[in-house]
């Protein structure tokens, strides 16, 4: 893989310290590094994904294996269901997305002047779900949805966010077979520009570019991997600011539309939990099309239904019986139905 032009200036150096210790405070380095150099990154990086999926396959036999302590089978026999699903659901969960890479890009936080305490030093993978090793230990992975990923989407030369460097990485199937790097900061000391020369975020380029104009075909993917700065803050909004997402067909509309879902119910877990998250299409294709969206991304629950479905659901038998007959004598539905 050759070098990219534009902010993706760099693409990998030699890394000291271990790549495989999550939250390393040992941030990589601006060493020139060719060939050996290179070939050795990558294989710490490949090392690491597979690190990743060992723990992830141990989080999966740990749902897998957790007992449900289930009451008396007669008094507590909706409760005692409601725990069994909710252990299938979560090892289904775990089980998803299995061909997709574990995660798609790092990032290296700057100095304790800069960032908080937290983060300061630090470095960050970012994938579709959190994975750790055991419980209580620093992910090997970060869910995409959390605060401290947000400058992956957001962070760029006039405003940093404290991030040193941002890396993306290239798969072909499941094989990590590339990554590149996009300096944020010159130096780990470096500090964000004034307000007033500030620059906006550079041109979309290198792998972000490619993945955006690859062809697509199939059902809809997610987009975790190249959302931008504006669609980010369509998906991070409140929960209580009703949006409205406008724009020509393929402008990725709706796959933003399903991360937000995706967002609102990490960020709102209990609240939706309570009220459930529905996503209504036109039709049973349209639906066919974006069903693996959310479940791609760990979210399972949520209902897809059409505005017919929820006619019908709505809809007393009487005034279905009623319906049924306009529409025999009109000579047809669609446009009846809809009408209803």
């Amino acid at each position: 893989m050759s070098g990219s032009h534009g902010v993706h200036g760099q693409l990998a150096k030699d890394v000291p310290g271990d790549p495989g210790v999550p939250g390393d405070q040992g941030v990589p380095g601006d060493q020139d590094g060719e060939g050996g150099g290179l070939a050795s990154e990558l294989a710490s990086e490949r090392a690491y994904l597979e690190r990743g999926h060992r723990a992830l396959l141990g989080m999966r036999q740990e749902a897998a294996g957790t007992r449900v302590a289930e009451g008396d089978a007669e008094v507590d026999k909706v409760t005692n269901e409601y725990l069994r699903v909710a252990r299938q659901r979560r090892v289904l969960d775990l089980a998803g997305g299995e061909g997709t890479p574990l995660f798609f890009a790092r990032l290296d936080y700057g100095g304790a002047d800069q960032v908080p305490a937290a983060v300061a030093g630090r470095r960050f993978y970012l994938g579709r779900r959190h994975v750790r090793e055991s419980a209580g230990d620093d992910p090997l992975v970060v869910d995409w949805r959390t605060d401290v990923a947000r400058a992956f989407y957001r962070a760029h030369r006039g405003d940093p966010m404290g991030v040193r460097r941002r890396r993306r990485f290239g798969y072909d199937g499941g094989e990590l077979t590339a990554f590149e790097d996009e300096p944020l900061a010159s130096d780990a000391t470096a500090a964000p520009e004034p307000a007033a020369v500030s620059r906006p975020p550079a041109p979309v380029d290198g792998m972000v570019a490619r993945e955006i104009e690859r062809p697509r075909s199939g059902p809809m993917r997610d987009i975790v991997a190249t959302i931008q700065p504006e669609q980010d803050e369509i998906v991070r909004a409140g929960l209580d600011l009703s949006l409205c997402v406008q724009g020509a067909p393929g402008t990725g509309k709706t796959a933003v539309g399903l991360h937000r879902a995706a967002y609102l119910l990490f960020a709102h877990r209990e609240r939706l939990a309570r009220t459930g998250v529905l996503v209504v299409g036109p039709n049973r294709a349209f639906l066919g099309y974006i069903a693996a969206v959310l479940p791609s991304l760990g979210e399972s629950t949520v209902r897809h239904a059409t505005l017919d479905d929820l006619l019908d659901a709505t809809a007393g038998p009487t005034r279905r019986a009623g319906a049924a007959r306009r529409e025999e004598s009109v000579g047809g539905g669609p446009l009846t139905r809809g009408l209803l």
